[in-house]
């Protein structure tokens, strides 16, 4: 009986780890669409700074580091290095992550859209 269980608990570990892994590949596609809200102040896919600045090559960048654009002193100072991770905490909640910038954006609340927008931003933001 309790074997069964064992058995039943580890299946259901199994399909969790795997639901959360393919969460967290994200869909490009559904991304693009994600990137949607961000495009008015971001441009993806060229090294154009608008009201926010240019992603082109953001993974791996320090944040507040793109040239010509005007930083809040909070974001240059932040110490960050954008990643996924980094970049999927920013989105979720800009103004709480780096306290005292000045993205008005009030952030991408779903879970599966962070992952699809990131999953985007790794393809269009290669530089």
């Amino acid at each position: 009986m309790v074997a069964r269980y064992l058995g039943t608990a580890i299946v259901a570990g199994a399909l969790a780890l795997a639901s959360t892994a393919a969460l967290a590949q994200g869909d490009a596609a559904q991304g693009e669409k994600v990137f949607n809200q961000c495009k008015a102040c971001h441009a993806a896919d060229e090294p154009q700074n608008k009201v926010g600045p240019h992603q082109v090559g953001v993974f791996g960048r320090a944040a507040g580091s793109v040239e010509d654009f005007r930083y809040s002193k909070a974001l240059e100072e932040s110490g960050i290095t954008w990643t996924e991770e980094t970049i999927a905490e920013y989105v979720a909640d800009p103004r709480g992550y780096i306290k005292g910038n000045r993205m008005a954006f009030a952030g991408v609340q779903k879970e599966e859209d962070i992952a699809d927008l990131i999953a985007y931003l790794k393809e269009a933001t290669a530089n």
